[in-house]
């Protein structure tokens, strides 16, 4: 592997290793999570304007469901700048 290779995944293990030393008593919470809690601390009779259609059974369905969308949608971004950068550089020749 290159040394720029190597330094730029050192460093994103670093992005992803260095919170979780530094913050090992955090709370790591959904922003949706953290919204009801401000809500409910300014307004506490607040009612919710509709309900979810269906919940997931428990979190680690919803992680699945969440990482199946992010990478359904990486893929397509994926294929889609690929394909239209390698039309582009087919005209080119």
């Amino acid at each position: 592997m290159k040394k720029q290779n190597v330094i730029l995944l050192l460093f994103v293990i670093a992005l992803a290793v260095v919170p979780l030393i530094i913050h090992t008593d955090g709370i790591f919470s959904g922003a949706d999570e953290q919204l009801v809690g401000i809500v409910k601390g300014v307004s506490p009779d607040y009612e919710p304007w509709f309900n979810t259609i269906w919940e997931p059974p428990s979190g680690e369905v919803e992680s699945f469901l969440f990482a199946v969308q992010a990478g359904l949608g990486a893929g397509f971004l994926g294929y889609f700048f690929g394909y239209y950068r390698g039309r582009n550089a087919s005209r080119t020749e």
